[in-house]
């Protein structure tokens, strides 16, 4: 994938960069896979706003995603690529010759008419999901499970990858898209590849109406709210607010929130830098 600049004849193009969605073949979801979505406007079942700078937004469509990839041994035809407007990768629209349709996260690199398959007959290539067990070490991986049959939960964000570093015992060893390197068991599920759409985090929108299309409401800063509010606010003209933290007062920029007794610390041998 690559990104455009604009020209700049109007306010709003002059710094806006975005994609070309050359990747996109269809415009066109698959019916059968699509269902509405039901915003919340940052309101609980209550109605009360529980969640702060969340509002308005161009209406969606939730594309049923397959992460599970538990279709073992049946072979599926690559129909489209498609643009989900609910995640930052694309999403390809697989046929599999049992007549079912299921849409995945679309691997970067993956065509048109390519074959994919899942499970332990499948080859290590782009867009095929084996066992960590099957998987070649040094491998790029994408949508690995962190418990066997759960689906895909790691490295599903655009141009996001994992590597497989070494196996031991029961476990896979995999380098996170952050850094840590921690144990996964070898029965896990895994995707061969990156994710699509890696020139994602090159985009600017270019204005703030964008952020309001995506449901993004403005958002007030700390130092700019009273002592009532924040733990940054108030002080005579304008004042620095003292340590960064949140409106609840938990520090930012450096300080960790991880659990110290959290159970699955076990798995973690090398924390993210």
């Amino acid at each position: 994938m690559a990104v455009k600049k604009f020209r700049p004849v109007t306010p709003g193009q002059r710094h806006k960069v975005a994609g070309t969605f050359a990747e996109v073949t269809t415009d066109k979801a698959e019916k059968s896979l699509i269902r509405s979505i039901k915003r919340s406007g940052g309101r609980n079942n209550t109605g009360r706003m529980t969640a702060r700078y969340i509002g308005g937004g161009h209406k969606k469509k939730y594309r049923e995603i397959d992460f599970k990839r538990e279709k073992f041994g049946i072979p599926g035809k690559v129909v489209s690529v498609e643009y989900d407007p609910n995640r930052t990768a694309r999403i390809a629209l697989i046929n599999y010759v049992d007549g079912e349709k299921r849409y995945i996260v679309a691997p970067n690199g993956i065509e048109v008419g390519q074959e994919i398959l899942s499970g332990e007959k499948a080859a290590p290539e782009v867009g095929n999901t084996l066992f960590l067990k099957d998987v070649p070490l040094g491998t790029i991986i994408h949508n690995i499970e962190m418990r066997p049959g759960q689906g895909g939960k790691i490295a599903r964000g655009a141009g996001s990858y994992a590597q497989l570093n070494a196996k031991d015992g029961k476990f896979a060893i995999v380098k996170m898209p952050s850094g840590e390197t921690r144990q996964i068991l070898l029965t896990c599920l895994a995707t061969i590849g990156s994710v699509s759409n890696g020139d994602h985090s090159l985009e600017i929108s270019g204005k703030a109406g964008r952020s309001r299309w995506q449901g993004r409401r403005p958002r007030t800063r700390g130092v700019a709210m009273n002592p009532v509010d924040h733990p940054m606010g108030g002080g005579e003209g304008r004042q620095s607010g003292g340590h960064p933290r949140s409106r609840n007062g938990v520090p930012a920029k450096g300080f960790k929130t991880r659990a110290k007794k959290k159970s699955t610390n076990r798995y973690i041998i090398t924390k993210r830098k």
